[in-house]
């Protein structure tokens, strides 16, 4: 098989767990901010985009050159061998984004991009006129930062957070991928208890269960490559059948999700049982003061709102500093609070062992972590 020069991107403050994630699939990587480079063919593209949790994307580099001029990013995207990739009929989108360089004007940049990889496409099939697009979708994007041109192929489509069980959000919504790299920066195995105070639509907990369960996140879902034929799709349904396999139904998950609003509970069970993790997890109303932990060594994650999301400051700083008084009587668990408000731990009542700086969609936050004191 052709092996290919491919990128999982991230948010910012997540590539590291993207890269540990690669590397415990087995491929050499090289980390950069929001993105991790590896290597791979055909059905390692299709292995990645089933099994990564919290990459966004995985994308395939065409190609890679410096420009400066609209001129040399035609000649240079179109001695690129797009017809390797993109046959006669498929349709070929572009997105791009620049960054400190002189082609600054991304629709320019973009139209450049499409004329040169038509004119490409044509020359090849023999094409007059324009190419038809009428068939698959082959997505490119054009990304220039300081006047270095990428060139790449989505091979995901929707974003991997999409896991495809999520059919109800409520309001202020933590992505899947987001959700499942605040499970895999706290220190739970599934043979510890798990708790959500606020759950809400009751992602946190079910990204946990899919661990627990060794389910692949994107196994109720499709990509885009699978349309491809230049890449085997037939490797698409022999590994979500090996996903399928894998799964380890017998284990036994201690998770408890409890909220406030009994609304929420309805749509957490909901997306629990869409995601086949429902018998894993229990919700419950429940309000924070009324949770009492009958087992030690417990981990407990919490995604509560933020100022800007939802309730007011005095309601927000209230609930952290219920937190605080509640979680002190907890001190064998180990408890991870996500929050935009950088006086948290003032509210709390208490210093975090640990902090790591993340973004929630475009709002910077901090994972408060307080290990276990014993």
């Amino acid at each position: 098989m052709t092996e290919y020069q491919l990128v999982a991107t991230a948010a910012a403050g997540i590539e590291g767990l993207v890269n540990r994630e690669l590397k415990a699939l087995g491929y050499e990587t090289q980390a950069d901010n929001g993105r991790v480079y590896f290597k791979g063919n055909a059905r390692d593209i299709a292995y990645t985009n089933l099994w990564l949790r919290t990459a966004d994307r995985v994308k395939l580099i065409v190609g890679e050159f410096h420009a400066k001029t609209f001129e040399q990013l035609f000649d240079q995207t179109y001695t690129l061998p797009w017809e390797n990739f993109i046959p006669m009929d498929g349709a070929f989108p572009v997105s791009g984004r620049s960054i400190k360089s002189q082609l600054h004007h991304v629709p320019s940049v973009q139209s450049i991009v499409k004329k040169a990889i038509s004119k490409r496409l044509m020359d090849y099939y023999h094409r007059p006129g324009r190419m038809p697009e009428i068939g698959a979708t082959y997505p490119i994007e054009v990304a220039i930062r300081k006047n270095k041109v990428e060139l790449t192929l989505d091979t995901s489509g929707s974003s991997l957070f999409k896991r495809g069980y999520r059919e109800h959000k409520g309001q202020a919504p933590l992505k899947e991928n987001m959700a499942a790299a605040l499970v895999m920066l706290t220190t739970w195995h599934p043979d510890r208890p798990l708790y959500d105070p606020t759950c809400g639509s009751g992602t946190i907990l079910i990204e946990a269960a899919l661990m627990g369960h060794n389910i692949a996140p994107g196994l109720q879902r499709s990509f885009v490559a699978e349309a491809w034929r230049f890449f085997e799709p037939e490797n698409w349904d022999i590994l979500r059948q090996e996903a399928r396999e894998a799964i380890k139904s017998d284990i036994q998950l201690d998770i408890l999700g409890t909220d406030i609003d009994h609304r929420m509970i309805e749509i957490a069970q909901e997306n629990a049982a869409k995601a086949g993790v429902a018998d894993s997890i229990t919700f419950k109303q429940m309000q924070l003061a009324d949770y009492t932990p009958s087992k030690e060594y417990g981990i407990l994650i919490s995604n509560p709102p933020y100022g800007d999301r939802m309730l007011s400051e005095e309601a927000v700083h209230e609930i952290y500093r219920q937190m605080g008084e509640i979680y002190e009587a907890m001190p064998t668990w180990s408890k991870y609070i996500l929050s935009s408000d950088d006086n948290f731990e003032t509210y709390y009542g208490a210093k975090a062992t640990k902090k790591r700086k993340l973004y929630n969609g475009a709002i910077k936050v901090n994972y408060y972590q307080f290990w276990s004191k014993q």
